[in-house]
């Protein structure tokens, strides 16, 4: 079985949606990216860092599904990271109204020995500099490295943001982080731009309008299912990666034609994500029901052209 190292936040999040709100729930990065992965028939860690004010039951979430936590690091005394947001009407934008980095402002992640080794390494969203950490420490290079960013790295950390994206196969940010990246509007040439920097594939996502994969000249769009209800679009990005990074090492395929079916299997479970709060829709999942909607993915996207 081949090995997924997924390095993130795991963290509380608080949630306001026009649909209602929430208090402190189990949400970060890493938990997402784990969670969607874990639908896979692959073994995975999680490298991360939690205060002792991390209840027990949600390491046992994690374990539950097969994630080895070892690499999680719990701080005696300390807190765990915490962001809360407030999302608009169109779900599409939001404003962030909490960010307390706690026990994550000091975080040095260490690599578990057992995967330090790791076929495919998922770099979820963190200073580039603890990404690049997590690298170093790898003893074999990885079949496929992924990279997931955001616009705040670009504005307080671009200089250490460039140097890790040197190192990697792949980048997953979304069409306006694409933008101010490459600084081009068009997304293929801000594609093409961002190819010159080193990753082979670059994915660009654009929410409820799917998800764009670009390999040189080749160029694949996946779209994203309509859904009758969204609640909660926090996780769906990370659920995607989870998604991507999980279907990619079960496959142990790394080119093109198989990054297609990767990205499909990502947008799938990233559209169960939005369903409801947090984590809770991921959870109760079970494998019927994502073979059941890849179906409705496939009647959606195959047709025949008559020229």
């Amino acid at each position: 079985m081949n090995k997924l190292l997924i390095v993130g936040t795991v963290a509380f999040d608080a949630i306001e949606t026009p649909f209602g709100k929430t208090d402190k729930i189990l949400g970060g990065a890493a938990t997402y990216i784990g969670i969607s992965a874990s639908f896979f028939n692959v073994k995975s860690a999680i490298v991360s860092v939690v205060g002792d004010d991390f209840p027990q039951e949600y390491l046992d979430l994690l374990t539950d599904r097969n994630i080895d936590i070892s690499g999680i690091e719990v701080v005696k005394g300390g807190k765990t990271f915490f962001w809360s947001g407030l999302y608009h009407n169109d779900l599409n934008s939001r404003d962030t109204l909490v960010t307390e980095l706690n026990v994550l402002a000091d975080f040095q992640p260490k690599v578990p020995q057992d995967y330090k080794n790791a076929e495919i390494v998922m770099l979820g969203n963190l200073h580039p500099l603890v990404q690049s950490s997590v690298l170093d420490q790898m003893e074999t290079k990885p079949k496929l490295v992924v990279l997931d960013t955001m616009n705040f790295w670009m504005d307080c950390a671009l200089p250490e943001l460039l140097a890790i994206i040197k190192r990697v196969d792949v980048i997953t940010i979304n069409d306006e982080e694409a933008r101010q990246l490459s600084g081009e509007y068009s997304l293929v040439k801000a594609a093409a731009k961002i190819h010159e920097m080193g990753p082979k594939y670059v994915v660009i996502k654009k929410g409820e309008h799917g998800a764009l994969l670009f390999h040189g000249e080749e160029i694949f769009f996946a779209p994203a299912l309509p859904l009758e209800e969204v609640f909660d679009p926090t996780g769906a990005g990370d659920t995607f990666a989870g998604g991507f990074s999980g279907f990619i090492t079960q496959s142990e395929n790394v080119s093109f034609d198989n990054m297609k079916n990767a990205i499909i299997h990502g947008s799938n479970l990233a559209s169960f994500s939005v369903e409801k709060f947090g984590t809770e829709r991921m959870l109760d999942l079970d494998k019927k029901e994502v073979v059941s909607r890849l179906k409705q993915f496939k009647s959606l996207t195959q047709f025949e052209i008559e020229l």
